[in-house]
């Protein structure tokens, strides 16, 4: 093995008269004619030592042509940057740029280094330039220093960074430039032992800057730089192949038609080939442990993420030398970075390597050690992340499924529910490939076959054995989702799925089970639905997108090919499943997705009269909700006025609906006869046959049958007995609320009378009276549907009623009393404000029960909502908002979304009403204390802590513009301040005020006031304080005092407020230099601050403004890993920094021009030192032990959602004895015996001899 290349310690000038190229663009032919000479043990040039710098062919390095670069002057020996010019623009062909380039190396190589080299320089953004004077005369730290010193601070943007059309190609452009470059020279000039280890020397030194600018440019070009040599040495290796199987051909024939001169050209050639590959393998060594083994675990993601994707291309592109375990080691590791960019690059390069089956052998061990790894990452906190891991499984799955366990496979089966849906497709994807894509060979000569014989029966009786193993019965949509995009085939089959519901079993077959039938009848209609709305279910996309053509059309066919199959099967379906609930909604539900057209075009007319049976014994046999309301929403989809078959449907609907009307008021009249008990029977009938009713009044206007009456009866009947069923009263509140919603949309819609809008003001009314009354039920249900009902009836009879020019509806408008007011804020606070063991109206009584837990709490949050939404349009006094907001904190977890929101929306309405509803709340909050411990209540007790954290939450939620919260925060101190002074001791003056120490609450908004503000709130608590008050000092008086000190530090508030900004901002910005604050006030003042003022702030700016913050920080450029420090050492021992320098806190009343100047000059000899000190301490930091150790994995964190145990030694089990770079040897020859085996050392990562590599 050869070992890496010494890279010369500094740029030297070598002489060229000697060395001639050939055409860099030419492959060099078999026979030899155009060998380069600057090869070969005759014409190889040897590297100048020390004393032969600076000299070259002409003497001084001047160059012997025309003093021209690229047709562009060049004066004083500094380029005018052409390279970076033209790359920056990216217009011209970038091979003709390279061209130009080359011959220009060729006349004089120093001048075109230098441009490179400057090149390299600009591309960072560094304004500096590297002039011929410092090529041959300054050492490496030297010109580095220089180049720093240069480098624009104020800015932290450099042209890999920065954002603007002109930049946004820039990239691309400067990776193509290199790539080029390369391929361009990769025939003679970079094996010249000049240009490349100059190119390397700069890229390695630059790479290991502290200038992130540096850094990451000069990472990028070597890696860049790397990718083209693997590819140059993949060429190698196949012109060396065919070089040998050449050779063999002619070394093998008889002696006669052997030709001796050929066999000599083609060992000369094998011979060239194969030194060229030897220096290809030291450049290629010296960037991989210069500059990869450093960098990619930067400190900085964007770097590690280029080094990552680097090596999955070099792995790739040339397997035979670099996908082995010494390189698949360091993406292993990588894995676990903290940021979600690196991570995704190391799975975006394994999926280049998996994709290829043939290489599926060289990455058994890799899967082995880092297969929970990337099964774990399929849970990962970025979602792209968690996708590409699952993409990658996925190729893992097909390129061997023995690897991935049972356990594997479920980790990824259950994200087909994510509510991410690129996750929930590759999971989908993955599902499909495990599960649906192998198909038996037996099945390949039935594949004609349709229905319950085709391919497809199994494969959808696997879908259904799945989704009921994954128990997640209630997402049946999610999983057809999931698997849409890879497996439309399949969950199209609807002639299948019917034929299983359908057709008797064969022969040998095993029948569905109940369960098994109601998971397909409902995955059937989840196909259906996506297949005719076109878009993923509720929570999966970001709302209806526009369809494409194609889209449109192929939904149109499958609407198509839906309607004309269970246009014919569904009366069938219904027939045989009628007493199953569950399986009758689902079906009820798939005649909305038909093209009702075709019940005409395609004469299916009998088929619909056979539904329209099906559908009326439905609503006969069944009083469940849900299938009465499935069997509503079918009339309604079927009655639509646009086709023929309406009046059909219609007439079948009116009858149904006179039936069930008649027999209401029947049984009705018998279930109210006064002197009679109804027995159980009877209120069963009335029951069911409202809930019919309810059902369809609902979707239908059902206004002509006058339900108003009968059900007003009924519930008046319920209020004077008080004995009604609590299932009668809800159905009758419900269905007397769509009569009155239906009323008002007809008024609404068309003209009506003046009668139409008194019946319903007076029906609406009364119908709110009622609803007061069973306010008041003992039965909680009751309760819970009268307070829902009020609410919406209230909201939508609100003055909002009248806008959009409905003013002819101002006598509907209603406005509730205090009365009613009170009894909904009585029922929130009994009702909602509870813990949760105090609900005891769970199902079932199942407290316990995690899921009724949730249900319940969902029920009072909508309850707490309807409520806050009267508050927040001003329907019910604000003031009544209070009992709401003081139970802010105390329910933060279970409604602090709602009430905050409830604060912003009404602080939009009235900031200054609801500022005093606010206070209110806290007064209400410090009265009830009072009753519960009295006066003499301890401050520092629980509850009273409480109240001053709410109060502070309160403050939090003015915001930081003082001026438009001015008027609302100063009426809240003005409330408090009465409320503080309100009741008066009855001991006499010399005791404190009872409410005294609400002052101690009301001094967290003191800081919203402005500081004139504060002066006159100052004044305000001054009228209440008498002589003797303001000079007690005894512990009870502490609240005023406090209060007091608040408002008069008003301005000393506002300055170190202004400070702690400035000082904030500057400690989160790195590398920037600090502008001296001008301590101006972002809200305007009345009155103009003092010059006192502005000189003390001045003068504290001062004092927290070290000199050293102009020059850049110390930044540490490698992960590291906290725990080796020892406690004792902190960072000091790594980091080890310059003592701090202060400048002397200075009246700027007093400095002149000299003093400014001197403090100027002290912080530049101060940034000088500090740049030479960090030219020092490089080394040491390079070499320290604590900064990384060899060939160590990165430190990581846990960036997993859930995941458990901790990182296991990733070296385990691993090869790693192939460290240095090894062109594997090329087919058909025996390998190389003269070269020495080398193994890999870990500590040879950073021994000396990459230590003593020129690193700027």
């Amino acid at each position: 093995m050869i070992a890496a290349p010494e890279i010369p310690t500094d740029f030297t000038l070598l002489q060229e008269s000697e060395t001639h190229f050939s055409s860099d663009t030419d492959f060099e032919d078999i026979e030899g004619k155009n060998q380069k000479q600057g090869k070969g043990k005759t014409c190889k040039k040897g590297k100048k030592g020390p004393a032969e710098k600076g000299k070259s062919g002409n003497g001084g390095g001047k160059p012997s042509g025309p003093n021209r670069m690229n047709g562009h002057h060049q004066q004083n020996g500094v380029e005018n940057m052409m390279l970076f010019e033209v790359v920056k623009m990216g217009k011209s062909a970038m091979q003709s740029v390279v061209d130009d380039w080359i011959e220009s190396y060729k006349h004089d190589r120093d001048i075109a280094l230098l441009d490179l080299i400057n090149f390299f320089i600009q591309c960072s953004g560094c304004k500096g330039v590297v002039t011929a004077e410092m090529f041959r005369h300054m050492q490496n730290s030297e010109i580095i220093r220089k180049m720093t010193e240069e480098f624009d601070e104020d800015s932290g943007d450099y042209p890999l960074t920065m954002a603007g059309p002109q930049w946004k190609k820039f990239k691309s452009s400067f990776c193509e430039f290199i790539g080029v470059l390369v391929r361009q020279c990769q025939y003679s000039i970079i094996y010249d032992e000049y240009m490349m280890d100059t190119v390397i020397s700069l890229l390695t030194g630059l790479s290991d800057s502290q200038v992130r600018a540096f850094r990451h440019t000069s990472t990028l070009a070597a890696m860049k730089l790397m990718t083209a040599l693997v590819n140059v040495a993949l060429n190698l290796s196949i012109n060396m192949d065919n070089t040998q199987r050449q050779y063999e051909a002619e070394r093998n024939k008889i002696i006669g038609k052997r030709a001796n001169d050929r066999l000599e050209l083609l060992l000369q050639k094998r011979k060239e080939l194969q030194e060229n590959q030897d220096e290809i393998e030291n450049m290629m060594n010296a960037i991989f442990k210069g500059v990869f083994v450093h960098r990619y675990r930067d400190a900085i993601a964007e770097i590690r993420a280029i080094c990552i994707e680097e090596i999955g291309i070099w792995m790739k592109m040339y397997s035979d030398a670099f996908l082995n375990d010494s390189y698949l080691k360091y993406v292993g590791w990588t894995m676990h970075d903290k940021q979600g960019e690196v991570r995704l690059k190391c799975l975006t390069a394994l999926q280049g390597l998996y994709y290829n089956k043939e290489l599926n052998s060289k990455l058994e061990l890799f899967t082995s050690r880092f297969k929970d790894r990337i099964v774990s990452m399929t849970l990962d906190k970025e979602y792209d992340v968690a996708v590409q891991a699952i993409k990658l499984l996925t190729l893992v799955l097909q390129s061997s499924e023995e690897v991935l366990t049972a356990e594997d496979c479920e980790n990824v089966y259950h994200l087909v529910y994510s509510a991410h849906r690129p996750v929930a497709v590759a999971a989908g994807e993955f599902l499909y490939k495990k599960l649906f894509s192998r198909r038996d060979p037996e099945d390949d000569g039935v594949l004609k076959r349709r229905g319950r014989q085709s391919p497809n029966a199994n494969l959808v009786k696997t879908l259904v054995f799945f989704f009921l193993e994954s128990e997640l019965h209630e997402h049946a949509a999610y999983l057809v989702d999931s698997m849409w995009d890879c497996a439309t085939d399949l969950l199209k089959d609807w002639e299948c799925m019917n034929s299983l519901l359908l057709e008797e079993p064969l022969n040998g077959e095993e029948p569905l089970t109940d369960r098994q039938e109601s998971a397909l009848i409902e995955i059937m209609l989840c196909t259906i639905r996506q297949a005719a709305e076109c878009h993923p279910p509720v929570g999966r996309g970001t709302g209806k997108r526009v369809l494409t053509a194609k889209e449109k059309k192929t939904q149109l066919d499958d609407r198509t090919k839906i309607t004309e199959l269970f246009a014919v099967a569904l009366p069938q379906l219904l027939a045989k499943y009628s007493v199953d609930a569950e399986k009758v909604t689902n079906l009820l539900q798939l005649p909305q997705y038909f093209d009702l057209e075709i019940y005409t075009t395609g004469r299916l007319e009998k088929h619909l009269d056979a539904l329209l049976r099906q559908i009326r014994d439905i609503v006969e046999k069944h009083t469940d909700i849900d299938v009465l309301e499935a069997c509503s929403k079918t009339y309604h989809a079927l009655c639509n006025e646009e086709f023929t078959i309406f009046n059909r449907v219609d007439i079948a609907r009116s009858q149904l609906i006179d039936e069930l009307a008649d027999k209401f008021n029947r049984l009705l009249e018998d279930f109210l006869q006064e002197g009679e008990e109804p027995d159980e029977d009877d209120a069963y009938q009335v029951l069911s046959t409202l809930k019919r009713i309810t059902a369809f009044h609902n979707a239908h206007d059902l206004s002509r049958w006058d339900l108003f009456g009968c059900n007003y009866k009924l519930l008046k009947t319920g209020i004077e007995n008080g004995d009604m069923p609590e299932q009668i009263v809800i159905h009758a509140l419900q269905c007397t609320h769509y009569v009155i919603l239906w009323q008002l949309a007809k008024i609404t819609e068309s003209s009506s009378t003046k009668e139409d809008l008194l019946r319903l003001k007076k029906q609406m009314r009364v119908f709110c009276q009622i609803c007061q009354h069973y306010l008041t039920n003992v039965n909680t249900a009751v309760k819970e549907q009268a307070f829902t009902i009020l609410c919406d009836v209230l909201m939508i009879f609100s003055h909002q009623i009248m806008t959009g020019g409905r003013d002819m509806l101002e006598p509907l408008v209603y406005t509730p009393d205090s009365s009613l007011q009170s009894e909904l804020l009585s029922f929130i606070l009994d009702h909602v404000f509870i813990d949760q063991d105090d609900d005891n109206n769970s199902a079932d009584g199942q407290q316990d029960d995690e899921a009724s837990k949730i249900e319940a709490l969902h029920k009072r949050r909508n309850l707490l909502a309807a409520f806050c939404k009267l508050i927040v349009y001003t329907v019910v006094e604000m003031n009544t908002a209070a009992d709401i907001f003081k139970q802010y904190m105390k329910y933060y977890n279970d409604y602090g979304d709602i009430i905050k929101e409830t604060m912003s929306k009404t602080r939009q309405i009235d900031k200054i009403q609801c500022a005093k509803t606010l206070i209110l709340s806290l007064q209400q909050l410090f009265n009830e204390m009072i009753q519960e411990n009295g006066y003499n209540f301890d401050r520092s007790s629980p509850t009273f802590s409480g109240i001053k954290e709410l109060a502070r939450r309160f403050a939090l939620t003015f915001g930081l513009d003082q001026l438009k919260t001015r008027e609302a925060i100063a009426m809240l101190h003005k409330d408090g301040i009465e409320f503080a002074f309100k009741e008066p001791n009855p001991q006499g003056e010399s005791h404190p005020p009872l409410n005294l120490a609400f002052l101690d609450i009301l001094s967290e908004f003191s800081s919203k006031l402005l500081r004139q503000d504060k002066r006159t709130v100052y004044v305000y608590l001054e009228k209440f304080m008498t002589f003797q008050m303001s000079l007690r000092r005894e512990d009870v008086w502490l609240p005023l005092m406090s209060y007091r000190n608040s408002l008069l530090a008003g301005g000393d508030d506002d300055t170190m407020s202004v400070i702690s900004g400035i000082s904030s901002r500057g400690s989160t910005v790195r590398n920037k230099k600090t502008k001296p604050a001008t301590g101006k006030r972002k809200v305007p003042e009345a009155e103009e601050s003092s010059s006192s003022d502005s000189m003390w702030l001045n003068r504290e700016q001062t004092m927290h403004t070290p000199v050293m913050m102009q020059t850049p920080q110390l930044t540490s450029t490698i992960m590291r890993e906290p725990k080796r420090l020892r406690p004792e050492e902190g960072y000091m021992g790594v980091y080890p920094m310059q003592p701090e320098h202060h400048q002397a806190p200075l009246d700027y009343k007093y400095v002149n021009k000299q003093q400014e100047e001197a403090a100027r000059q002290q912080q530049e000899r101060a940034a000088m030192n500090y740049v030479k000190l960090r030219t020092n301490l490089q080394h040491a930091i390079r070499r320290g032990t604590s900064l990384m150790e060899d060939d160590e994995e990165p430190i990581v964190e846990d960036v997993m959602m859930s995941s458990e145990g901790r990182i296991e030694d990733l070296n385990e089990g691993m090869d790693f004895d192939t460290m240095d770079i090894d062109l594997p040897p090329s087919k058909n020859r025996r390998e190389r015996t003269e070269l020495k085996p080398d193994f890999f050392d870990p500590a040879s990562i950073m021994d000396e001899s990459v230590l003593g590599v020129s690193m700027f």
